[in-house]
């Protein structure tokens, strides 16, 4: 009896099974290979299986590893790393303040303006979280900033980084999407910037509305006047533009593929690390060690992630998805409800590789089968996972900003100040469902 009910319902205990060992901690590589090793054999003993099942897992492994589509993660975070040690973001934020300062709210908007041009250059969410926490954070509440807001508005830039290219989960939606990296910068790259704008409109409000939350600076902290603060604007910025172009524009001009981009930004970020004498051994090994661990995590995360998928699909599990999510009310809305609610909660456990790896693989052909367009559902989702490093109580963003906050700055005001930033992203969500062409609009015809 037991037998045929593990038959009749193998794919929704290996789901559950698998959503069991990942919210109670066990790590997320060998959670899923480990499922899918055991319920693989289970099946094999039940008849349900071939014992040839498992001859396919060399092939599935291995082409993991000749994904070059993946080359574009080491890159990326090499560049990203290389940029934020050699003293890009000090020198940002510090130009940027100074050139805002006058104004209400003017220290906030040079944040999300450097949080937007480091998720630009860095594309890592930690690297911006911390440099800004560190150099921003005391200079905000020194001015008389709001403890809450000046949190919330540096953990959510950082998260930028998540969705404006060359933004890592991007690569890894399109490589679990089937589609084109290009294409996904080129869809996301509009949503990116109204969400920016979002940001930039809060704190607007806020300027009008609470002008004691955001304080200009007095006269005596703006240093930088005049045709001083113009020449110290344009040394600053140039040559990270540049490096953006270099980057993006020949990804989006066709003349580079995402790998070899990446490539040139890596260059870039060694070339201007010299050029500000900043490169030296240290530096240099602490970046290539910190992008060997995240590709070593991201790789063996989609090992696992292709042991599960090897058994769950040999189930049938997949058709079990899509009886499940491709019958509900509402047709491809009702599914696209359904489908970022369950994102938006599962984000409060799980990062965004994790999601990227488990669960994209699944909703994917439903999505597809539904008529919906994938670069568009794969920067939907993309906006929606942003949340998982804003989500109290385990965003890990806010984690970063309480790791290099003052004392003064209490874990409540962190978490209190990220909430209004999670409102924006999900009314961010409802703007794309709403008006798809916001994506469609940017890829090529």
């Amino acid at each position: 009896m037991i037998a045929n009910f593990l038959i009749a319902n193998m794919a929704p205990i290996i789901f559950v099974s698998m959503i069991f060992f990942l919210l109670v901690g066990f790590p997320v590589a060998f959670a899923l290979a480990a499922n899918g090793v055991l319920f693989g054999l289970i099946g094999i003993e039940l008849g349900l299986l071939g014992p040839q099942l498992f001859q396919a897992l060399p092939d599935r492994i291995f082409g993991v590893m000749a994904n070059e589509t993946l080359l574009a993660v080491p890159f990326f975070t090499f560049m990203g790393l290389i940029l934020e040690r050699s003293g890009m973001a000090e020198d940002l934020l510090d130009t940027i303040g100074q050139l805002f300062g006058p104004i209400r709210g003017g220290l906030a908007f040079a944040v999300i303006f450097v949080g937007a041009l480091l998720a630009a250059t860095t594309g890592v969410v930690a690297a911006s979280v911390i440099s800004m926490g560190l150099i921003s954070l005391p200079i905000m509440l020194r001015y008389g900033y709001d403890k809450r807001l000046a949190s919330g508005v540096i953990a959510a830039s950082g998260t930028l980084a998540q969705i404006i290219p060359p933004s890592l989960v991007l690569i890894v939606m399109a490589d679990q999407l089937g589609k084109s990296v290009g294409d996904m910068y080129a869809g996301a790259f509009i949503p990116a910037f109204v969400l920016t704008g979002l940001y930039v409109g809060y704190i607007a409000v806020v300027s009008i509305f609470k002008p004691q939350w955001v304080p200009a600076l007095p006269p005596e902290a703006r240093r930088l006047r005049g045709s001083a603060l113009l020449l110290r604007t344009l040394t600053t910025l140039v040559p990270p533009l540049l490096l953006i172009f270099l980057v993006l524009g020949t990804i989006f001009l066709g003349i580079a593929t995402p790998t070899e981009g990446g490539a040139m930004g890596a260059t870039g970020a060694l070339i201007m690390a010299i050029v500000r004498k900043r490169l030296n051994w240290s530096l240099l090994k602490q970046a290539m060690e910190s992008t060997a661990k995240l590709t070593t995590f991201v790789v063996f995360i989609l090992i696992g992630a292709r042991v599960f998928s090897l058994t769950f699909y040999g189930v049938d599990g997949h058709l079990w998805v899509e009886h499940l999510l491709g019958g509900l009310p509402g047709g491809p809305l009702g599914f696209l409800i359904v489908v970022n609610l369950l994102i938006f909660v599962l984000a409060f456990f799980l990062d965004y590789f994790e999601l990227a790896f488990i669960l994209v693989p699944l909703l994917a052909p439903v999505a597809e089968k539904l008529g919906i367009d994938l670069i568009w559902f794969g920067v939907l989702l993309g906006i929606n996972m942003q949340t998982s490093f804003l989500h109290p109580p385990f965003g890990f963003a806010l984690f970063f900003l309480r790791s290099v906050a003052p004392k003064s700055v209490k874990t409540s005001d962190i978490y209190w100040g990220a909430i209004p930033f999670v409102c924006i992203q999900i009314l961010m969500v409802g703007l794309l469902i709403a008006f798809p062409q916001l994506v469609t609009m940017g890829l090529h015809k």
